[in-house]
């Protein structure tokens, strides 16, 4: 998930427009940035992994910003209502988005009528994580891995499905792509968020899941709901005892997100780098840093530039991931 420096910058140097603050208001409105409390926009369900990394860094970055930053969840739509909704908020950085490889990736790469243009209408702040993702199974499914999930589907194939949180999620193409690899029956059951899902999951209403570790570690910890495997292309340090699915059988399956902030399009530049600076100190943190990786997500610091290249590199990227995988919106 590393970019290549030489690639910003040629990509920066062809795009690169200059911000001039065009009145003494503007300018001033930048200077005082921020003189009340800025809101952290979750696209997604309380309790998420998304909510979770996006409550951490408020509680932070409301100290190096010397005012509140608070965390305001809407979901719905695989992240699409939030995302349109800092789309179209006013661009003077008060309304941020905690933006994912859902919402700046798969959505544009599947939907071509989407209440906002992954590129056009937002200011990238900067990264803030990437991860991996775990398959998980009821408690109560007797399989702890790949080959007795398998075992069990085969004797009864059309009792069997996987949840998401929502169609055009990273959950969702996971799960549509390890349909198509593994030649499992599993039908696709969508949901609003991943909150629900789980829910569904820990009763045994859903077979099978796929979510970043974040989202599901408190669950797995409680024994609610048992992993049988990780999406990455080496194990995961949180879970090290759970082999990835290419490690059972599944060869070159492999899967991660990413975490991100931005701001609308038209903010202004001073206001995108302060909002940028603060992202970086916060994440340079040990107790921050350790927090987040202690629930499966691996801290990455980047320039705004950089965070851009990585949007438009994620669209192509995911649309071949949605085509291998036969993935279809219902």
């Amino acid at each position: 998930m590393r970019l290549e420096i030489g690639l910003v910058k040629k990509l920066f140097a062809a795009t690169a427009v200059t911000v001039v603050a065009s009145s003494p208001m503007l300018a001033s409105a930048s200077d005082s940035f921020p003189d009340r409390p800025v809101t952290i926009v979750v696209p997604f369900g309380a309790g998420g992994g998304t909510d979770v990394l996006a409550r951490m860094l408020a509680e932070r970055m409301s100290e190096g910003l010397g005012q509140p930053v608070v965390v305001e969840n809407k979901p719905g739509a695989g992240g699409s209502i939030g995302t349109a909704h800092v789309a179209k908020a006013k661009p003077d950085g008060y309304t941020i988005l905690l933006g994912t490889s859902s919402t700046h990736g798969i959505n544009p790469a599947l939907y071509s009528n989407l209440p906002y243009d992954a590129i056009k209408d937002f200011s990238p702040i900067g990264m803030v994580a990437t991860n991996q993702f775990v398959a998980a199974v009821p408690a109560e499914l007797p399989a702890s891995n790949l080959k007795e999930f398998r075992a069990v589907v085969e004797k009864d194939p059309a009792s069997f499905n996987y949840g998401s949180s929502g169609n055009g999620t990273t959950s969702h193409m996971a799960g549509a792509l390890f349909v198509q690899m593994s030649g499992l029956p599993l039908t696709h059951i969508p949901y609003k968020s991943n909150g629900p899902a789980l829910i569904d999951l820990m009763a045994g209403r859903v077979s099978l899941m796929f979510d970043n570790i974040t989202a599901m570690q408190k669950q797995i910890e409680a024994g609610t709901i048992r992993p049988i495997g990780t999406t990455g292309k080496a194990r995961s340090p949180i879970l090290p005892d759970v082999q990835t699915l290419q490690e059972q059988g599944l060869e070159g399956y492999h899967i991660g997100g990413w975490f991100g902030m931005l701001a609308p399009a038209g903010t202004p530049e001073p206001v995108v780098q302060k909002l940028s600076q603060e992202l970086a100190r916060v994440l340079q943190i040990q107790e921050v840093s350790d927090r987040m990786k202690a629930v499966g997500a691996d801290p990455e610091v980047s320039t705004p530039e950089e965070f851009e290249v990585l949007i438009q590199t994620e669209i192509p990227r995911w649309k071949e991931i949605a085509e291998i995988a036969g993935a279809k919106m219902n």
